[in-house]
């Protein structure tokens, strides 16, 4: 890596699950290197949804190398996600043409509940499946895959917890992390950020900044879908051997269920 900067680059690791993210230093200039970023970032970064992208470099073994600004940030905290700029940030991020051009062009097909139902049930481990709350929630699921049909299909972030928010200290507000990038039902990104971090009494107001309105067919829609993803998310903590993080989510699916 270092041979694309030169010697005066510092490059060390900036963590994160695949390693294969960089931080490089020269005085006062600082890069986030990452290897083989989805062509999907350029689009991202033209459209000033992530820092600026500044190169991109292809390495004779194949490998790709992206360099982006790096900004002095921090993340949003839980309370600043019923912020309106979070919700006017989503709303672009969810009318853009281009970043859904971009994905269709990457093979990507839109996601559909009775896809994602059928995944889940397959995947699910045995003795998780047989919880009460589980089987209830699956059955809510079952019963109401039918009913939470929808025509919009767009560019979903499919992970928007505050952590991968980013506000500068130019006060500019980026959405990172894109690689669980769906087509799908914009309900995926609305009901997660809603149910935790948002007041159930501010929703309608909060969906008015985002540019919608609160429907029983848009409450369903969320519904449906980060019981889903609350499944999918008891079931990971529990293979990881995270006992105390999904016995959390076990009750928060409770909560969902009441």
């Amino acid at each position: 890596m270092e041979y694309l900067l030169g010697r005066d680059w510092e490059i060390s690791p900036a963590g994160g699950a695949t390693g294969e993210a960089f931080i490089a230093k020269n005085d006062d200039q600082k890069l986030f290197l990452k290897r083989n970023s989805s062509p999907f970032l350029a689009v991202l970064s033209a459209e000033g949804i992530v820092p600026k992208l500044v190169w991109t470099k292809r390495l004779e073994n194949g490998d790709v190398i992206t360099a982006q600004h790096w900004l002095s940030s921090r993340e949003l905290k839980p309370q600043e996600m019923n912020d309106e700029n979070v919700a006017k940030l989503l709303w672009k991020i969810h009318q853009s043409h281009p970043l859904l051009n971009m994905l269709k062009r990457m093979g990507k097909a839109p996601l559909k509940p009775e896809a994602l139902l059928k995944q889940l049930e397959s995947s699910l481990n045995e003795d998780l499946g047989d919880e009460p709350i589980v089987v209830k929630s699956l059955d809510f699921l079952k019963r109401n895959v039918d009913a939470i049909q929808c025509e919009e299909h767009v560019v979903c972030h499919s992970d928007v917890n505050h952590n991968n928010w980013l506000l500068s200290d130019e006060q500019e507000l980026y959405l990172i992390d894109w690689d669980g990038a769906m087509i799908a039902d914009p309900a995926i990104d609305l009901g997660m950020l809603l149910y935790w971090y948002v007041p159930k009494e501010e929703w309608a107001a909060w969906l008015r900044m985002y540019g919608a309105e609160l429907t029983p067919h848009l409450e369903l829609r969320m519904k449906w879908y980060v019981i889903c993803q609350t499944i999918i998310s008891i079931q990971w903590h529990l293979e990881k051997d995270r006992i105390e993080e999904s016995t959390r989510w076990l009750q928060s699916l409770e909560k969902m269920m009441d």
